[in-house]
C-alpha cells in the first residue's frame, strides 16, 4: 500500500520536471567549427553538451520542442534543437530569431522544453514583391519548411532560393494555442498567403469598342460632335473591305467571268498576239506560258491599283495637247529625206544598184561555154 502511494508521488514529480535553464545567445555564425550559412535558414539551435546530459534524464517528448523567451522585452518564440555542439553557457541561434525576439548579442534568454500540436495551417504575407516572381511558391517553401522544427505567430524568418533571401511574416497558425506555436515536423499543413508588402493591386481598365478612336456619342441637342460622327467600322481596312481587294488575298473569285478565252501556248501561225492585262500584278510574271487568274468582279468602281512593294502610285504620266506649231514642225520633219548619202564597201567599190547584179548573171548564162580540155603537164590543148 505505502509502495504504490510512493512510486505515484515519484510519477508526479518526473512528469512535473522539465528542462529550463538560461543561456547567453550567439548567432549561429559564431559557432564553432566550419561555418554554415544555411543554418540561418531554419528555427533549430546548438545547445552545450550539458542540456543533452539533463534533458536526457528527464522524461520529455521527442522530438525535443524549445520554447525561447526574451523576459525584458517580453517576446517568446519556439524551436528545435539541432545538435549538442556549442560551448557551456552558450546558445546558438538564427539570425532572424535573434531580431524576432529583439536580443542582442551576449543576452541572457530562457529555454525550456514544451509540447507543440502538429500545423495544419499557416498564414505567411511575403515581405517584398520579389516573392511574386517565384513560379511555383508552394514548392519552394515544402523545401525551405524541412528546416524548420516550429514556427510561432509573430516569428519573421527568411530563406534562400536562388541566390536571393526572402523573408515571409507569420501571421496565423492553426490549431490555436495559448503560446501560439505549432510543430513543423512530420505533419501534412496547408499554407495560406496575404498580398505581400507594398504590392498594389492593378486598376481594371474598362474594356472599349476594340478601336483606337473612342466611339463617339451624339452632343446635347442632337447634333453631331464635334468632328463629324465617327464610322463604327474602326479602321479606314475595314471600311473599304482591304482584306478583300489585298494582292495577297487568298478569297479570290472565282465566279462572273467576264473576260476571253486564252490559251497557255499561241500557236505557231497565229497572227493575233496573246493580250496582256490592263493593271499589272505585283509578283506575276509577264509570260504567255504563265496562267492568267481571272479578273476579280468589282462592281462598286474601279479595280484596285496593284503595284510591287516599295513602289508609291502619284499619277499618270501627263500628255500636253499638241499645239499647230508643234505639228508643223512635225510635218516639216517628215517631208525631208531621212538618207541622202552614198553606200560604201569595206573594199572600197561603189555599190551596184539593185538589178545590176541580176543583169550580168542572165547575159552570162546565154553565152555558151567553150568546151576546151587540159593536159596532165599543163600545156594547151
Amino acid at each position: 500500500m505505502y509502495g504504490d502511494i510512493y512510486s505515484r508521488a515519484a510519477g508526479r514529480s518526473r512528469g512535473a520536471q522539465r528542462f529550463d535553464e538560461y543561456y547567453r545567445c550567439y548567432p549561429l555564425v559564431m559557432a564553432p567549427g566550419a561555418e554554415r550559412p544555411e543554418l540561418n535558414y531554419g528555427s533549430k539551435i546548438l545547445l552545450p553538451p550539458s542540456a543533452l546530459d539533463k534533458v536526457s534524464r528527464l522524461h520529455v517528448q521527442w522530438p525535443i520542442m524549445l520554447e525561447l523567451t526574451n523576459g525584458s522585452q517580453g517576446t517568446h518564440t519556439h524551436a528545435g534543437v539541432l545538435e549538442f555542439v556549442a560551448e557551456e553557457g552558450r546558445a546558438y541561434i538564427p539570425q532572424w530569431m535573434m531580431q524576432t525576439l529583439k536580443l542582442d548579442v551576449g543576452d541572457m534568454i530562457q529555454i525550456k522544453t514544451t509540447s507543440l500540436e502538429l500545423a495544419k495551417l499557416v498564414k505567411l504575407q511575403p515581405q517584398s514583391v520579389n516573392f511574386l516572381d517565384i513560379s511555383d511558391p508552394r514548392a519552394v517553401l515544402e523545401k525551405a519548411f524541412r528546416n524548420f522544427a516550429a514556427l510561432t505567430k509573430g516569428d519573421v524568418f527568411n530563406f534562400e532560393y536562388n541566390d536571393e533571401i526572402y523573408e515571409m511574416a507569420v501571421l496565423d497558425v492553426k490549431p490555436e494555442t495559448a503560446k501560439m506555436g505549432v510543430c513543423m515536423i512530420e505533419t501534412d499543413v496547408s499554407v495560406d498567403f496575404a498580398p505581400p508588402v507594398g504590392y498594389v493591386e492593378p486598376s481594371r481598365q474598362t474594356q472599349g469598342s476594340g478601336t483606337s478612336t473612342p466611339r463617339s456619342g451624339r452632343a446635347v441637342g442632337g447634333g453631331l460632335p464635334a468632328g463629324g460622327l465617327l464610322h463604327n467600322q474602326g479602321t479606314m481596312a475595314q471600311a473599304i473591305n482591304y482584306d478583300a481587294i489585298a494582292p495577297g488575298a487568298t478569297t479570290t473569285s472565282v465566279g462572273n467571268f467576264q473576260g476571253e478565252g486564252l490559251r497557255l501556248a499561241a500557236k505557231k501561225g497565229s497572227k493575233t498576239g496573246t493580250p496582256k492585262p490592263a493593271t499589272p500584278v505585283a509578283g506575276t510574271s509577264t509570260n504567255v506560258k504563265d496562267v492568267v487568274l481571272p479578273r476579280r468582279k468589282n462592281n462598286n468602281g474601279p479595280l484596285p491599283l496593284r503595284l510591287p512593294p516599295n513602289k508609291l502610285f502619284l499619277g499618270y504620266e501627263i500628255k500636253p495637247v499638241k499645239t499647230a506649231a508643234d505639228k508643223e514642225r512635225e510635218a516639216a520633219a517628215a517631208r525631208q529625206p531621212h538618207f541622202a548619202g552614198q553606200g560604201q564597201t569595206l573594199r572600197g567599190g561603189v555599190p551596184k544598184k539593185k538589178g545590176d547584179g541580176d543583169d550580168e548573171a542572165a547575159q552570162a548564162e546565154k553565152q555558151p561555154t567553150e568546151n576546151k580540155g587540159r593536159r596532165l603537164d599543163g600545156r594547151n590543148v
